[in-house]
């Protein structure tokens, strides 16, 4: 162990000395899981890992080599004069904030501190910034990795607590320990503190859930109003630029969870519907803004307006579970019925997207209602086209339309006689002569459509999506893009669908009237996700961290009743189990018992011999150990050899009862010899003398043979008996 204290000149180890060092180590283990913890996060710059965590290893290697460097205080003081210019150059041109400015400004503190340490109040301040930066590391993240950075901090944290304690004992000593030589002891005394820092800490652990699931909440999903938003939320603004939803899919973070009420086997196969884009100026959707309205409420949900006019009876219940992506925008199924959640307000515009108006509350988990059917096509194909004029939005063009567009239209949808078939037409003819990629042009070429269709031919959802909305409109049929997730995998252990930024889509929706918009998708189709073997792995972890952020992050009083009503309802569903199986051993034992006295009134004799028979079993089964000591004991005898000391004991209380018949009792205080001694007939005595001689080596000398000769003795003894 590198760690270990030096043994003294003099070859002794003072204690304080060994404290010292195990000291020294925690305190160097807490900051390095602290900064770990903040670098999970993910929202430090690389630099900054790269810095600091390289200063800590090369701290770590010098205090695993023993090597005592310290920064001299006048350089200590140079080099926080020389950061506070760095730090105007930082929150001015590097950063260029002043939170990420002052990250910086508390790292370099702590590494400069962790090298020039001296005095008891720096170890209180590495020790209070290790504290800080896992809190801040509280607030930038949800997800579950946290609970492992902040349980190997725990660990770190009263270990080192304990160890500064002792020192601090040490110190304050008046009368000093022996020192020791051996370096064992206090090896043994760094696995003592290692054993039971992870008890402390597990009673901490085990208390700290207690606490945190019984004290009563007052608000709904506490820390996620401190949660980050990332590059997502540009994909579902009121404004998304052509390749946006391209760039999401580049990442595989998960999104969101969803539930559907009885699906335990991923039969769906639906899109979450985020925001509808009506207007195009060719290389950007976008939709008014201003126009959400609040949502009605009633019998405790936000009642939607249906954007679909006519009902299909497919009815679905969810619950998602948002990921903190910083948009304030409902994922749902089309078409939305109904919406509940820990939200004030909810907001719904015109095309049917659902908003978020409560700032207080970001959206994290809540449960919706959709209608999911979907119209027939000879349904939609007597819909005809007489369009309302509040849709004129969604028949404009952009102004510098390629006029090949149009005329690609004209060509593919020259043979269909009614809007449906035109859509139908358009959309089969995308998925089959055109590609789908993620790789977009290095230059942006001036007119992106006209270059997917024509030139590249090749592109994301997207450049489907927004070709075949222009290309209706060029034949006059109302569209527009929306974005938003498909399904693409399903977790069986949770069963939930796991969406992920990867997961992110755009696709038409196309209006007919009587029967209001309804979905199309020209891009071609991907399967479900299926993971097997190890790939399940990834399943177990999703799995975890959705626990996580349902039952830790967004725990609220809602979860609380929740929790108390399972217990309550598990408690009474035990005890009821416990008294219905108590009844039903009790009418069987009844039964049996019953059956049982009609079979012995039947044949009394037999069952009597059966009585019998089990009697004497038991008998046999009370008295096993005394009849196996007696077969032992008469194995020995018969065979005197195997066990000498036995056999000697056991022939030897055989000749004395024998002997005592002849009225030469042996007394207790008697030696052998003494006995041999206290007879007076002197046949006797000599065949006493002889077994007592044989007797002596088997018992002491363990002799075999010896042993083996008691037997003939002791029939030498009775002989002279029946002569006399």
């Amino acid at each position: 162990m590198a760690w270990l204290p030096k043994v003294s000149t003099t070859g002794r180890i003072p204690l304080p000395v060994a404290i010292e060092r195990y000291f020294q180590v925690a305190l160097f283990l807490l900051v390095l899981t602290g900064f770990g913890t903040l670098a999970s996060t993910g929202t430090l710059d690389l630099p900054t890992v790269v810095l600091v965590g390289g200063a800590l290893l090369v701290r770590g290697y010098l205090l695993g080599r023993r090597i005592n460097t310290q920064i001299p205080p006048v350089w200590t003081t140079y080099l926080t004069l020389a950061y506070a210019v760095f730090y105007f150059a930082d929150y001015t041109l590097l950063s260029g904030n002043f939170l990420t400015a002052t990250v910086h400004l508390v790292l370099f503190g702590m590494v400069v501190r962790l090298f020039s340490v001296q005095r008891e109040r720096d170890h209180v301040m590495l020790a209070v910034l290790a504290f800080l930066m896992v809190l801040a590391s509280a607030v930038l993240t949800v997800d579950s990795v946290f609970l492992l950075a902040f349980a190997g901090f725990m660990l770190m944290a009263v270990g080192t607590f304990i160890l500064m304690e002792m020192r601090r004992a040490s110190r304050a000593a008046t009368i000093s320990s022996r020192d020791l030589v051996d370096g064992q002891v206090y090896r043994r005394m760094a696995f003592s503190l290692a054993g039971m820092v992870p008890a402390l800490v597990g009673l901490i652990l085990v208390g700290g859930i207690g606490i945190f699931f019984l004290l009563p909440r007052t608000s709904a999903g506490y820390l996620s109003a401190f949660a980050t938003g990332n590059d997502l939320s540009t994909g579902f603004s009121d404004r998304v630029e052509l390749g946006r939803i391209g760039q999401i899919q580049q990442s595989t973070a998960v999104v969101m969870h969803v539930q559907i009420d009885g699906d335990r086997h991923g039969q769906f196969d639906l899109k979450w519907r985020g925001v509808a884009l009506e207007h195009f100026d060719g290389k950007s959707w976008s939709s008014p803004v201003g126009r959400a309205k609040v949502a009605r409420q009633g019998a405790g949900r936000f009642l939607l307006d249906q954007e679909s006019t006519k009902p299909f009876g497919k009815h679905i219940h969810y619950r998602v579970l948002m990921e903190p992506i910083g948009s304030n925008v409902f994922f749902l199924a089309a078409w939305p019925r109904s919406l509940a959640g820990a939200y004030r307000v909810v907001g719904q515009d015109a095309t049917g997207s659902v908003f978020d108006l409560d700032e207080m509350h970001p959206i994290s988990v809540y449960d919706a209602e959709s209608d999911v059917g979907t119209p027939s096509a000879p349904l939609l194909r007597l819909a005809g086209t007489t369009y309302p004029p509040r849709l004129i939005d969604d028949l404009a063009l952009p102004a510098k339309t390629d006029r090949r567009i149009a005329a690609l239209a004209q060509e593919i949808t020259g043979r269909a006689s009614n809007a449906f078939d035109k859509a139908d037409t358009i959309q089969r003819y995308l998925t089959s002569h055109y590609k789908y990629t993620l790789q977009l042009p290095k230059a942006e070429p001036a007119d992106p459509l006209a270059n997917f269709l024509f030139e590249r031919k090749e592109g994301h959802c997207e450049y489907f999506a927004s070709s075949m909305a222009v290309m209706l409109r060029s034949v006059g049929i109302p569209s527009r893009v929306v974005n938003g997730f498909r399904t693409t995998e399903f977790n069986d252990l949770t069963s939930s669908y796991v969406i992920r930024a990867s997961s992110a889509h755009s696709w038409v929706e196309v209006y007919f009237p009587g029967t209001g918009w309804v979905e199309f998708d020209p891009t071609p189709p991907a399967p479900l996700l299926e993971r097997e073997g190890w790939n399940r792995v990834s399943l177990y972890a999703d799995a975890m961290a959705s626990f996580w952020r349902e039952w830790v992050v967004n725990y609220d009083i809602g979860h609380q009743r929740l929790l108390g009503q399972n217990a309550m309802q598990g408690s009474r569903a035990a005890v009821e189990s416990m008294r219905k199986w108590a009844r039903d051993r009790y009418a069987a034992m009844l039964m049996s018992a019953r059956k049982t006295q009609g079979r012995i009134s039947r044949a009394p004799g037999r069952w009597g011999a059966i009585g019998i028979g089990i009697a004497g079993l038991l008998l046999l089964a009370v008295n096993a150990r005394a009849l196996r000591g007696w077969i032992q004991k008469r194995r020995i005898v018969a065979h005197p050899e195997t066990a000498p000391r036995m056999a000697a004991t056991l022939w030897y209380d055989r000749m004395t009862h024998r002997v005592a018949k002849r009225g030469w009792e042996k007394q207790a205080g008697q030696t052998p010899q003494e006995f041999v001694r206290a007879i007076q007939e002197s046949p006797l005595r000599d065949r006493v003398s002889d077994f007592t001689n044989a007797y002596e080596a088997a018992r002491f000398g363990e002799s075999p043979d010896h042993a083996q000769r008691l037997p003939e003795l002791y029939e030498e003894i009775v002989a002279v008996e029946t002569r006399d």
